[in-house]
């Protein structure tokens, strides 16, 4: 049996990683994970901490530990009860580890416990590693029902003198437990005189939010306070409760009796915990915030008292390297960002959490509302598919709005050239990874060596987007971050490159085979191959004297190969099939592709060795058990995509090859130069950038496409890169400025003498 894993935890830490509590996280180290479960409602995660026991997480936020946990127990059902003057029939939403229950039972008043969790899995988990807190979950007292909350309350009015409310954090199904209908509810189940308490959040990370829901309980509670508790494991080491009351006369904050056999609470922190620090008083009673104001909100208030003007940008596409560009343009609080996508919740989704960015639907199709968008910005980002560029710079010269792009300029950007000149905008095109800050560290070298006399004989450019090594397990060492079909048809490229002053031309079919073992270190088995037309860069880069220009793409050992294979039984084949249909099975399908005898596997695989001329038996085995892995031999259906072989092969791909939940990627980028100095000695540099994607955040590829991206938009917005026309980062003063924010932000690359 494999070993329990969960994307939380790397390296032996448990990370609490969340959207709700930006910038922070918990961390937890780990002794060994107990129990991990996809439950119908949410993700149950159990392990061994070393300091703090075991440890409850949902959803990736930790519910419970057992060093800490009564102090959050005891609070939100002892400011309640110990308030009411006589709780005699409790009920518990939520609170599935039963520890609330085990703190109401302490109450002599009490006659009946109800306990209302929607999701079995809690309470089944927490019996076998919490029974300390789960223990008193039986009867006579106390009655458990599995179900939905909301309609538990709906089902039992005036039933209850206290409701406790134990719910994780306002995301998913816990939401709509912090809503004015559910107030109503557990309002309308009290008996007169009752209590609520309902687990607040944390005033340091979500004031707003508590204010809300101070103003909400108002609207239909005489009674309503905000009350706290410390407890170390809960994000910034605080939690909150809204306390409420149905009897205008009862002073929640006063005891009424002693609560025994407690470790947090006693009376005067029952009183103490509805003292707020005076941060939280003023905001609660006045509206008024004195927070101490930094970061982007200080820029914020500084630009508003110089008068700076706003920037408007428009960023078409929601790819996944827009939200790293996205994130720094809005950096710059003058910036105002609005993303566009043809699909409006495509927009929405990459602008959520985003300050001062709004989304918008758009079809750039449509030339009318196009021309209209473009025009009412400053500055547009296209990370749309290159074949569009060309609309969307013609539409910036009608609106003489700049542009950046991340792509190549191709034949279609160039012929706008002049027409870009003539409006006065910018263009900045070929800013992301590859092309992109390959182009900034190529220009660094040649032109430091160039002012030193030398000259670069031999220039080689290797660039890679790679699962990490630890995530490469299946037959072809790849993984998809982007479009397969992309990737696949770019490997039929046709491919040219200057070896020794002469040049090479290597058609598409033939690209894989001229694909070559490439050293850059002992860690990893890389095989390197051309990449497009890399002659034109010997005028790009000023260098003339080069005679061995190489710009290619790095791949893991074994994969170009399995590619080539591909292609020889005609995979890759994007014409149309009639013959391909539902009805056959994929060994059907591969029957007819490559023309074998019949579907039997023995058929299909004396075939398929035939086609390829595999150079050995190993390298037959390997190839084949690919083969086997994707279904090419399997008697399940096909369901074919775009009624061909190629798109029909993505589609199954897609499924297979995809990064899993607490998966990273890896960005490796190398620039090889041989140099020859006036003194005739030789020397190898090299520039390199190995960048591992964040398994809780951004993938490498998206940080080294986005962020390049996002900081040349910057320059465009403040005058730095001011030259009009069509534009790509291949000179010094283009360069300089991008590489240097570029490397603040941790993404430059390191330079080497071999």
């Amino acid at each position: 049996m494999a070993p329990l894993s969960h994307p939380s935890i790397q390296d032996g830490w448990f990370r609490e990683i969340s959207s709700q509590w930006p910038g922070q996280a918990m961390t937890l180290k780990v002794n060994k994970i107990l129990h991990v479960e996809k439950s119908r409602y949410q993700d149950v995660l159990v392990f061994e901490s070393e300091t703090y026991g075991n440890v409850l997480v949902l959803d990736g936020v930790i519910q419970c530990t057992e060093r800490d946990e009564f102090s959050y127990q005891e609070m939100i059902a002892h400011l309640p009860l110990a308030s009411h003057p006589n709780p005699r029939k409790v009920l518990v939403i939520g609170g599935g580890d039963g520890g609330v229950v085990r703190e109401v039972l302490k109450h002599k008043s009490v006659e009946e416990v109800v306990l209302c969790d929607i999701d079995e899995a809690v309470i089944r988990v927490s019996k076998t590693y919490l029974p300390h807190m789960s223990a008193l979950l039986e009867p006579p007292k106390v009655t458990v029902f599995v179900g939905d909350g909301f309609q538990f309350l709906a089902d039992n009015e005036a039933a209850y003198d206290v409701i406790i409310t134990d719910s994780s954090d306002p995301v998913g199904p816990a939401e709509s437990l912090f809503q004015k209908p559910y107030f109503q509810l557990l309002y309308d189940a009290l008996l007169p005189g009752g209590h609520i308490s309902t687990q607040g959040e944390c005033l340091w990370l979500h004031l707003p939010l508590i204010s809300q829901l101070r103003d909400m309980t108002a609207e239909i509670f005489p009674v309503t306070q905000y009350a706290y508790t410390t407890i170390p494991t809960y994000p910034s080491g605080q939690i909150g409760f809204m306390v409420c009351s149905k009897d205008p006369s009862r002073n929640l904050s006063e005891p009424l009796r002693q609560v025994p056999e407690t470790r947090y609470y006693n009376e005067n922190i029952h009183r103490c915990a509805f003292i707020l620090p005076e941060f939280a008083r003023i905001i609660l009673a006045k509206g008024k915030d004195i927070r101490p104001l930094f970061g982007r909100a200080a820029a914020a208030l500084k630009a508003s008292e110089e008068g700076k003007k706003a920037r408007k940008i428009l960023l078409l596409g929601s790819g996944f390297v827009a939200r790293p560009c996205a994130e720094y343009i809005i950096r710059d609080p003058t910036n105002e960002l609005t993303i566009a996508c043809r699909t409006l919740s495509s927009a929405i989704a990459l602008a959520d959490g985003l300050p001062n960015a709004t989304a918008i639907s758009l079809d750039v199709n449509s030339t009318e509302a196009l021309d209209a968008q473009v025009a009412a910005h400053d500055l547009v980002i296209s990370l749309i598919p290159y074949t569009y560029h060309a609309t969307v710079i013609k539409s910036a010269i009608k609106g003489k709005t700049h542009v950046v792009t991340t792509s190549y300029v191709s034949p279609a950007m160039r012929e706008l050239d002049e027409e870009a000149k003539r409006a006065g905008i910018v263009v900045m095109n070929e800013i992301g990874l590859d092309p992109g800050i390959d182009h900034l560290y190529a220009v660094k070298t040649i032109s430091e060596v160039h002012e030193k006399g030398g000259k670069i004989k031999q220039f080689l450019s290797y660039c890679g987007g790679l699962p990490a090594p630890e995530c490469s397990g299946n037959p072809l060492g790849y993984k998809f971050s982007w479009s397969s079909r992309g990737v696949l048809l770019a490997l039929l490229n046709s491919a040219s490159y200057l070896s020794e002053g002469k040049q090479v031309d290597i058609t598409g079919s033939d690209l894989m085979g001229h694909a070559k073992p490439y050293f850059i270190s002992p860690a990893y088995a890389f095989v390197a191959y051309p990449n497009r037309n890399s002659v034109p860069f010997r005028e790009f880069y000023d260098i003339p004297e080069a005679e061995t220009i190489v710009r290619g793409t790095l791949r893991y050992q074994g994969f170009p190969e399995f590619i080539k294979a591909l292609v020889d039984l005609g995979w890759l084949d994007a014409t149309e099939k009639e013959w391909l249909t539902e009805d056959l099975t994929w060994a059907e399908v591969t029957q007819r592709a490559i023309g074998a005898n019949d579907a039997s596997e023995r058929t299909l695989v004396a075939h398929i060795k035939a086609v390829c001329k595999f150079p050995n038996e190993s390298e037959s085995t390997r190839i084949i058990s690919g083969f086997r892995w994707i279904g090419l031999f399997s008697s399940e259906k096909v369901k074919p995509r775009g009624k061909n072989l190629l798109d029909t092969l993505c589609a199954q791909l897609e499924t297979l090859m995809k990064y899993e939940p607490g998966e990273r990627d890896l960005v490796m980028l190398q620039h090889k130069f041989v140099v020859e100095w006036q003194d005739g000695t030789q020397q190898i540099l090299t520039s390199t950038l190995e960048k591992y994607g964040s398994p809780c955040g951004h993938s490498a590829m998206a940080v080294t496409v986005g962020v390049p991206c996002g900081i040349a938009t910057q320059l465009v917005l403040d005058d730095v890169i001011n030259t009009p026309g069509v534009l790509a980062p291949y000179t010094k003063e283009i360069c300089g400025p991008i590489r240097a924010l570029l490397e603040s932000e941790g993404l430059g690359l390191v330079e080497r003498v071999l």
